[in-house]
Formats: structure tokens, sequence, C-alpha cells
């Protein structure tokens, strides 16, 4: 008897590490995210900047979500880095991506002077969201932009 407790125990306590681990939000600095690019093993990465308080952000967020489920055969990694303050992670970040059952990868950004890291990231960009990089070897293009699925899947099929 005890050892059926124990495996419902077992399995219980996996399935909901599991489900909280798929929608953990981590800190990221500018340059932990280029070194995660630099020596990433995906080929191909598509970074979505964005924000809880950003409605275009908002809606196009499952289009991210389908690319990668749609191509996850691809070496292919969707990164969504969130730009909301540091203070917001556990007050807005994480309750967002639980009840939006995020399933990507899912950062905040970690910098305190926007203009550095946005320099940092792409001399164009006005500091406007969503934007989105996308990375492929030594190709870049970064788009200031909401995008609908149709036209994500086109940027992404250009690289």
């Amino acid at each position: 008897m005890k050892i059926k407790a124990f495996k419902i125990y077992t399995f219980l306590f996996l399935t909901f590490s599991v489900a909280g681990y798929s929608q953990n939000v981590k800190l990221l600095n500018i340059d932990q995210l280029n070194e995660r690019i630099k020596k990433g093993k995906d080929s191909i990465y598509i970074v979505n900047f964005w924000a809880t308080w950003c409605a275009p952000c908002i809606k196009e967020l499952p289009h991210f979500e389908k690319l990668s489920a749609d191509y996850k055969s691809d070496k292919l990694a969707v990164l969504l880095v969130s730009v909301d303050f540091k203070s917001k992670l556990n007050s807005a970040v994480i309750p967002f991506v639980k009840r939006k059952n995020i399933k990507r990868q899912v950062f905040l950004l970690n910098e305190d002077d926007p203009q550095k890291y946005i320099d940092r990231i792409d001399k164009t960009w006005s500091g406007s969201i969503p934007a989105t990089l996308f990375i492929k070897g030594d190709k870049r293009k970064f788009i200031e932009s909401e995008f609908t699925y149709e036209q994500l899947l086109t940027e992404y099929k250009k690289l």
C-alpha cells in the first residue's frame, strides 16, 4: 500500500514540477542573451521583445508559440524577452505567462538602462515594442512591428 501511495505522490510531484518548469521566467541581460545565441545549438533564433502592458505584443505572442510548435523539427529557438520592469517579475510577468499558458522560453530583461540595451540589440531600434530580432548564423534582421502569423512565417522562411 505504501509503494502505491509513493508512486502516486511521485507522479503528482513530477507532473506539477514539469508544468511549473514550462512556465518559468528567468532574468537575462544582454550579454547572457548574446552568449545564449552564440553558444546555442539552434541554427535560427527569433527573439521577440514584448511587455505585459503592450496590447500589440500580447496579440502577437500566440503567433510565436504557433511558429515554434509548427517548426519544432527545425533548429529554431523562439525566445520571448519581456522588457517589463524587473520589479514586475513576480507581480505581473510570471502570472501573465501562466495565465496565457506560454510554452516558449520566457525571459525578463535584466538591464537598468533601456537606451544602452536598445542600442546593443540594434542601433536602428527606436525602443518601441513589439520588436523582433531574427538571427541565422551571421545574418541578423531586426523588425520593429507587430506580426500576423503569415508575416512572421514569411520572415522566418526568408532566413
